[in-house]
């Protein structure tokens, strides 16, 4: 059992405070990179949730490396994000305000193979044409990341 589960089994659903760090991707069209996440069955960044003793480049990497089965050489920091605005419930009813790291990156060492268990596929999108079915912390974030 990881570090969330063991929380969850003594907390139950009620709301958590975790850090997360997520990374946008963007190729040389400037498309950004999306993920479906079979957790929620709807598209997201690439990231996760810090596991014990991890900093955020860390995770990011891991993560990187467990949804694509990839990795990169460099990433730089967006900013940092918290508050109401990044609250979510999932369907099975945990609730999680999130600290957001959020890096950017565009450069990948290997080619993207997704591990079908975290996330089903991948698709770059254009930021005019972006799916509807999008998480919505991951609506947020692309909303601020482009108005700048």
């Amino acid at each position: 059992m990881g570090y969330i589960e063991d929380l969850r089994s003594l907390v139950g659903n009620r709301p958590l405070i975790l850090n997360s760090a997520l990374v946008i991707f963007k190729n040389e069209k400037g498309e950004v990179l999306l993920v479906f996440r079979n957790d929620t069955n709807n598209w997201g960044l690439i990231g996760g949730y810090m596991e014990l003793g991890e900093t955020f480049e860390e995770t990011v990497k891991r993560e990187i490396n467990e949804e694509l089965n990839t990795s990169v050489n460099s990433l730089n920091l967006y900013g940092i994000f918290s508050g109401k605005e990044f609250f979510h419930e999932y369907p099975n009813g945990d609730k999680v305000f999130s600290v957001i790291a959020l890096f950017e990156t565009n450069s990948l060492n290997e080619a993207i193979s997704v591990d079908h268990q975290e996330v089903s596929k991948y698709q770059f999108f254009n930021k005019n044409d972006l799916p509807n079915n999008m998480t919505k912390v991951t609506k947020l974030l692309l909303q601020i990341y482009f108005k700048e």
